[in-house]
């Protein structure tokens, strides 16, 4: 008997996660079939792709309004493909807004629903329990303080750890990323990460270059990293990187890719990575759009500087839909979240300009004992969350079979 699983994710962290998953249930059946939306990681652990997970990546209300047509024609041609011929087990990765509406139809119809990164409930938008107490059999979280909100409010859940604390060393080989990326030993070296999104290039890279252009007058020697998930990214940085030319500055291509059959050894296996990753490990410090990628660089121990902006536009979209002016807790970096305190700064809005953001990466850059501070701090964040991931939500997804759909 072949089991079959309807996957949806929507980004490339979520396409990361879920191939992770894939591989854990590819160890836990004989036969498994995956059909859905996902990205290259996912296809290239044999999910047949019905849309790729680009048609799914939105930032906002803005956008999202702007791509309504695709995105419904995404979502009516999926809900009729599972509803036709239903799937035993639907797991929706992340993408709330999307999946949280297709896993309510799909449970509704008998199909088990589980759904995989838990929305950001804690700190915006509580009420949205409801819709997730109706619509999914059972929660996959990946911070440990999730999963007592969740069983609190009467839905299934299983904390099983995040995944990249396994793939990511618990001892990051910042010489070996350096060979790698032919990076001078010697180097100061600050990953710029801007996000992956247009908006987020639009918004943030001008700030974050200007702030680089005071580094640089500080130390004309400082070497900048700048990983870009795609091409179309790269266009956008390209063209604001012109406006704002930075000395020794190199853009590194790529998000995941499937390792080359015909290369062997750990070469081929950073060739596999994510660019973000091997940069992040190269690198001394790192200015980055709150997002994944934070968590990313703590895992890699690395001192940072959390910064986020918002169009006015946006901002009161997401007050008036969220009803808040702010999150219920104090910080916004994943990093922050799990250690409940300001261990790296966070320079969001107005407080994001690039003295400030050069200011702040200075000291991430420069102060040694500060930044051995911040990677035991790091540490102590990455062993809370290295668990066997693949395995745990492998049993807790297969395990729907039996339960159904709660």
């Amino acid at each position: 008997m072949t089991l079959r699983l309807g996957m949806v994710a929507g980004e490339p962290s979520g396409d990361l996660l879920a191939a992770r998953i894939i591989h854990g249930i590819q160890g836990h059946v004989d036969q498994s079939r995956f059909e859905g939306i996902g990205g290259p990681a996912m296809r290239a652990q044999g999910l047949d792709a019905w849309h790729d997970m680009r048609t799914l990546t939105v930032f906002g209300y803005v956008d999202a309004f702007k791509r309504l047509p695709s995105l419904l024609n995404t979502y009516f041609d999926v809900k009729k493909r599972w509803l036709g011929r239903k799937p035993d087990v639907f797991v929706g990765i992340d993408a709330p807004d999307f999946n949280l509406r297709l896993e309510l139809q799909l449970k509704q119809a008998g199909v088990p629903t589980v759904h995989f990164v838990g929305p950001s409930i804690w700190a915006w938008r509580y009420e949205r329990i409801h819709k997730i107490r109706a619509a999914v059999s059972h929660m996959l979280v990946l911070f440990p303080f999730e999963e007592e909100i969740y069983r609190k409010e009467g839905v299934p859940v299983t904390y099983v750890g995040h995944p990249l604390a396994q793939v990511i060393p618990m001892q990051p080989d910042q010489a070996a990323a350096r060979r790698y990326l032919g990076v001078d030993d010697q180097a100061k070296v600050l990953a710029v990460m801007p996000g992956s999104r247009s908006s987020e290039i639009k918004l943030l890279a001008p700030r974050f270059l200007q702030a680089v252009q005071l580094l640089t007058r500080r130390d004309p020697a400082l070497q900048v990293l700048v990983p870009m998930v795609n091409s179309e990214r790269r266009l956008e940085f390209e063209s604001l990187l012109r406006q704002y030319p930075v000395p020794n500055c190199r853009i590194i291509d790529g998000g995941y890719r499937a390792p080359d059959a015909h290369s062997e050894g750990r070469s081929s296996a950073r060739a596999a990575r994510p660019a973000a990753w091997n940069v992040m490990e190269a690198a001394d410090a790192v200015l980055v759009a709150s997002g994944t990628a934070t968590l990313e660089a703590a895992l890699f121990k690395r001192p940072m500087v959390i910064s986020y902006v918002l169009s006015p536009m946006m901002r009161r979209m997401m007050e008036w839909k969220s009803g808040q002016a702010r999150p219920y807790v104090p910080w916004v970096g994943l990093p922050n979240v799990l250690a409940r305190d300001f261990v790296v700064p966070e320079l969001l809005q107005d407080d994001a300009a690039p003295q400030a953001l050069a200011e702040a990466s200075w000291k991430a850059l420069m102060d040694a004992p500060y930044g051995s501070r911040v990677a035991e701090r790091f540490t102590q964040i990455h062993e809370s969350l290295n668990r066997d991931t693949p395995a745990l939500a492998a049993r807790a997804i297969v395990e729907q079979l039996q339960h159904g759909t709660g």
